[in-house]
This record gives structure tokens, sequence and C-alpha cells, in this order.
């Protein structure tokens, strides 16, 4: 697992008060996010690539943000779970914050985490309404941090963004990770009074937007922001790849890959059935990497399975090469949740000219999108899922077709430079204003 700051050489101070450096006219922006690099997956890889963006159009910001532990739910190896200050770049500077980790999260042990990094990154927020930002940028989740934020804004007159790219008030119910009717209703008020509040609420896909409508947000405040990926030279076939020889694999042996976090929101247990049922074919082999809250448990219903092979994280050079080895990529996702996150993996498997199978309610935005280059079944239907991966695999020049429409999605909605051109455009004017 990536070690250290982002960008390698930066200065680390243990402080929780030292102001971010470079006095001069650039627009200011504070970042609150709980997770930021070197986290890999989900939300830290886009906060921590958005920042360099922003430090590429000229920007100056100020991180606040926690001490790295996600997707694994531990504090990485070289960070110590205190105040600290990195300077990665010139223009931005990195305030860490300790927070409680849970080795296993679950709803309180979630909420009590949550509560801590707001806690602690307070006094950082508040010393950082002397810097006079021109924009606070804040991710949900948290959304405890909303608050924060707003008062920040408030004081300096600032602008308030809120980027949602998980709603955590319906997904924790949803998964029944608080249950309380009265607590329900209470936090779903909250969440309405303050996202309203915010000058630009942005989210990563069309169908969370809408729900953002649901909430109250008026529509001339809301900004189509996906996540994006960097959309290289397009990689070889599959048989060229150097982990098919770290994997061992047999000449003609087709890879079905997951890659990603292993949590609760996944419904990973249809790729242990769907394993099981396949494994009376020789020719597939099944690839499991990533980390996370759920992967001991996922381990446990793949064991003893011959045709299933588990990776840890791979580092970040080597993503896209991974998602080159595949043949057919897996996406599963719980009904219950389909439309109240986007899968942030998607936009690489995309990318990576390969055809995807996922779990997702027809009708849903996931759905509509994978459709054009692979097969959505609905979430639970183990067999469904098991047969669109056959026929992927049995019929290559239908899947390499799938693959061709897929990146070219990519490249038309998730390109990293087309995507963060907008954003920047966005946060000027939103900065003159």
């Amino acid at each position: 697992m990536a070690t250290g700051a982002e960008g390698g050489s930066s200065e680390r101070v243990h402080s929780h008060g030292a102001a971010p450096r470079r006095a001069s006219k650039a627009p200011r922006i504070v970042v609150c996010t709980l997770n930021y690099a070197p986290e890999l997956t989900g939300i830290g890889k886009y906060s921590g690539e958005l920042v360099e963006s922003l430090a590429d159009h000229g920007f100056e910001v100020a991180v606040v943000t926690a001490q790295p532990h996600y997707p694994g739910w531990r504090i990485f190896e070289g960070f110590s779970n205190r105040y600290s200050v990195e300077r990665p770049r010139p223009g931005v500077s990195v305030f860490r914050c300790p927070l409680y980790v849970p080795a296993k999260p679950g709803g309180v042990k979630r909420l009590v985490h949550y509560a801590s990094f707001m806690l602690s990154a307070l006094p950082v927020m508040a010393r950082l309404t002397a810097w006079r930002p021109a924009v606070v940028w804040v991710v949900e989740p948290s959304l405890m941090c909303a608050m924060p934020a707003l008062t920040v804004a408030k004081l300096t007159g600032a602008k308030c963004w809120l980027h949602v790219q998980d709603y955590e008030v319906d997904a924790a119910f949803v998964l029944g990770l608080v249950r309380a009717p009265w607590l329900r209703r209470l936090a779903l008020g909250i969440e309405q009074a303050l996202i309203r509040r915010f000058d630009i609420v942005s989210s990563i896909s069309k169908r969370m937007l809408d729900l953002a409508r649901t909430k109250g947000v008026d529509s001339g405040k809301l900004v189509f922001l996906p996540n994006w990926v960097t959309v290289g030279e397009e990689s070889g076939g599959a048989s060229e790849n150097r982990y098919r020889q770290e994997l061992a694999l047999a000449p003609g042996c087709k890879v079905c890959l997951y890659s990603g976090n292993m949590g609760q929101k996944q419904g990973l247990e249809i790729l242990a059935e769907a394993a099981r049922i396949l494994e009376r074919r020789s020719d597939i082999r099944f690839v499991f990497c990533g980390e996370g809250s759920g992967r001991s448990a996922f381990e446990a219903l793949c064991a003893g399975l011959s045709n299933v092979t588990f990776l840890p994280l791979q580092p970040a050079q080597r993503v896209a090469e991974l998602l080159a080895c595949a043949d057919v990529h897996l996406l599963p996702q719980r009904a219950d949740v389909t439309d109240l996150v986007m899968p942030s993996k998607l936009a690489g498997m995309l990318a990576s000219a390969r055809p995807v199978v996922t779990t997702a309610q027809q009708g849903s935005e996931l759905s509509a999108v994978v459709s054009q280059c692979g097969i959505a079944v609905e979430p639970g239907d183990t067999h469904a899922f098991a047969a669109a991966i056959e026929s992927l695999i049995d019929q290559p020049a239908w899947a390499s077709q799938c693959g061709v429409r897929g990146r070219q999605y990519a490249l038309m909605n998730f390109d990293r430079k087309r995507v963060m051109a907008n954003f920047v455009d966005s946060l000027t004017l939103l900065c003159s204003e």
C-alpha cells in the first residue's frame, strides 16, 4: 500500500495551526474531505486528483483531511494518528487531523468515525478563516463537516460548494446501519436543512442530482461532476498483459475481474455464487482485487473454489494494467443503493476497453450506461449474472465491440481533462461572483 504524502517528497509538520504558505492573488480554495491521497480507491483518489488539477490551474488550496485509512480501515504505514501538515507541491497545504478508525465499521461506529473527524477538523477550519478563501469545498461523506464548512464560508464571505459522492444518510438506513425511524426523520431533516444552504451542490450521476432536487436544492445550484479517469493509450490484448504471467494463467484462460472496495454496498456475494456456478469451466478465472471491511467474509464465501484468486490492492501505477488484464469486468451492486451511489470504478473499467457485467435495476442510470457496453442483470439474479459472463466469454467479437463502445463512452463522459476543464470553469465563475 502506498505510504507517505501525496507526491512523495513533502514537508510534514506536526501541528494543527500552521497557515498555508504563498500569499498571492491566486483564488484560494479550502477543501474539506474525510478521504484524500494517498488513498488509492474511492473518494480519496478523486479528492487528491481534484486538488492536483486545481493547483495546475493556478489555485491555492488548503486541504483539511484525515490521516489515510481507507479501504483497509487502519492508518497507513508511515502516518501517525495525530495532527500534521504536508506541503506536497507549491500552492497546496494538506492539514491532516486525527480520528477514530474502527476495525469493523458498523452503524454506531461509523457515526463516531465521522464525528471524530468533524471535531478534530474544527480548530483547523477555524484557523483557516484568517486565510480568507474564495470557496469552501466539502465532500459528502461526511455531511457532518457541512456545518463547519458553512460557518467558515459565512465568516469569510466565501462561497460554499458541497460535492456528494455518496448520500450517506439514505444509504445508512437502506443498508440497515441505522434502524430507528425517529432517527431517520431527524437525520433527513438535518440533511435537507444543510444541503439547501450551499451555493453549489454537485454530484457524480444525474440520478443523484435528481435526488438533490427532491431534498430541496434549487436546480440552478446543481452541477454534474462525474468521477473521472485518465484515458490514455489503448492497452494491448489481455494475453499480452504481465498480470497473466504473475497469475500463472494458462494460454486461452479468460479473466473475470472485480477490483475495488470490498464493503457492504457492493453485494459481493453474487461474485462468489457466480464463480461456484462457473467452476465447471477450466477456461475462466475469477480475480478479486481490493480491500475493505467485507473482504474476510467474502473470502470465506469463496473458500474452496479452485477458479478464484484474491489480490491485495494494487499500486496506482499498475491500476490501468490490472484493468487491461480482464476479459470481462464484474460490477456487482445492491439493488437498494443503485441510485444512491454511482460506482467510481466504472470509469476505469470502460476506459480499459473491456466489457462489463453489472447488477442494476432496469431503468437505473447504472443499467443504462452498462447496457451500452456490456450486460446489466437484475440484482440478486445469480444465474443471469453467470450466464451474462459466459455470453461475453463465448462471443469474443461481441465482447470486443462492447469494450470499444465503453471506451468511447469514457472518452466522451469521464475523461479527466474534459471533466476538470468543465469543473474549473464552474469554479472560476463561482469565485468571480
